[in-house]
């Protein structure tokens, strides 16, 4: 905004997105999580190192990491970190929190960090684990690169995600990586149509991302009516396959089609689903 504020009230909730998670791995059992994305140069890595794994461990493999280097100076003032070098510490921090994650003996000494003799249990079940780095400013292809596992595009545009594509695929072949290595995660909003997914299958994103509040009114009917959309729009191009074979990356695409507030997840109707029969299952339990 114009006043460097957020566009919502100070009194708006906004859960800890780990904590979130935590509660909808116990919920469901196949939609991916991940968040979108913490602040790594505001954080102790250790406790975060810690929590990561912990959360990939109780959701059986389905968590990845984004996290991003930050822009508010504000919020690292209020978190008692210095807003200088947090590049430098984002660089450190993932190489000392893949040591972590290792279950090797931990021995990481640098500028930020003095770690020594201990390992860390429980190790994430994703291997590698993926860490989803944020951004496209500064050194963020140069990070993604060296760093990331993917890749979270702050747009909502194929036409401005294209370029930004080629700088990665230059900055990953400065490093000897190849560009289809990194998993590819942008923005989409419902009012652009389901066509438009067509533009982002076609230049090589793996994921979009809907944010919640892009849906208008009561964010769980918004999220069923998405969900219903998304089916029939499934089941007409299943039935169109049948007779013309030529109609698959449709399919593909909306398998892929992500519903998000702050986090990731399958789908809504995955979700909804997914909330029925762990309700079912929990009323079937004997007391105990």
């Amino acid at each position: 905004s114009a006043d460097g504020k957020m566009g919502v009230a100070p009194e708006t909730n906004f859960v800890d997105p780990l904590i979130a998670l935590t509660a909808i791995a116990q919920e469901t059992s196949r939609v991916r999580l991940g968040t979108g994305v913490n602040i790594l140069p505001q954080t102790n890595p250790l406790l975060l190192a810690k929590q990561a794994a912990s959360l990939d461990f109780v959701s059986s493999g389905r968590f990845m990491l984004g996290v991003g280097i930050g822009w508010l100076r504000e919020e690292f003032d209020a978190m008692g970190t210095p807003f200088e070098r947090r590049g430098a510490r984002f660089d450190d921090y993932v190489e000392a929190m893949r040591k972590v994650w290792s279950g090797e003996t931990v021995e990481h000494e640098s500028e930020h960090l003095h770690w020594t003799g201990f390992k860390s249990y429980p190790v994430p079940i994703q291997k590698p684990f993926p860490v989803v780095i944020g951004g496209s400013k500064g050194k963020a292809f140069e990070r993604i690169a060296r760093h990331g596992q993917g890749w979270f595009a702050p747009t909502v545009s194929a036409d401005q995600l294209k370029p930004m594509l080629e700088r990665l695929a230059s900055a990953c072949n400065d490093v000897g990586r190849n560009p289809a290595d990194v998993e590819v995660s942008s923005m989409w909003i419902p009012a652009m149509g389901l066509d438009s997914l067509r533009q982002f299958e076609d230049i090589g994103v793996a994921r979009l991302i809907v944010p919640v509040q892009a849906l208008g009114g009561n964010p769980v009917e918004a999220l069923d009516g998405l969900a219903d959309e998304v089916s029939r729009s499934c089941e007409r191009v299943r039935r169109r396959t049948f007779r013309n074979g030529s109609r698959w990356w449709e399919l593909r695409s909306f398998s892929r089609l992500l519903v998000v507030g702050r986090c990731p997840s399958r789908s809504a109707q995955a979700l909804s689903s997914e909330r029925q029969e762990a309700g079912r299952q929990r009323a079937e339990r004997p007391a105990r």
